[in-house]
């Protein structure tokens, strides 16, 4: 296994991880005490949003699990890789915009979410500079 299929699998096991963290939420954040207090409309937009992410999360970890070595090798894997990275650096620059809150937790988040976009960029870099 080389470098790019390395850090491709990790990202695959980072995705992973961010699927299980987020079917977490209902408990973590006590959705349906909290979310109780909004219409339904936006109770049920936050719960559906949250199952997509999840079904993203997984669908890509798999992937990445699945087509280690084909995703840094193939145009159409170096585009889904490209496009995970920006969405992991989208992620990264919101928690700066929406979630002003100076709290360890947070900035752990941040540091994550800058992870997944170093892993899903770095074999991009690597491919860039394959023969």
């Amino acid at each position: 296994m080389d470098t790019a299929e390395l850090l491709v699998r990790l990202g695959g096991v980072h995705s992973l991880g961010f699927a299980a963290f987020h079917l977490a939420f209902w408990k973590l954040f006590d959705w349906k005490r909290d979310l109780a207090r909004n219409s339904t409309a936006n109770r049920a937009i936050m719960q559906i949003l949250n199952l997509r992410l999840v079904y993203v999360f997984l669908g890509m970890g798999a992937l990445a699990l699945a087509f280690g070595r084909e995703l840094p090798a193939t145009p159409l894997g170096r585009a889904l890789l490209g496009f995970m990275a920006l969405f992991w650096v989208g992620r990264m620059l919101e928690q700066f915009v929406f979630l002003r809150i100076h709290d360890c937790r947070v900035h752990l988040l941040s540091a994550l979410f800058a992870l997944g976009a170093a892993l899903h960029a770095a074999p991009l870099a690597l491919a860039w500079d394959a023969p």
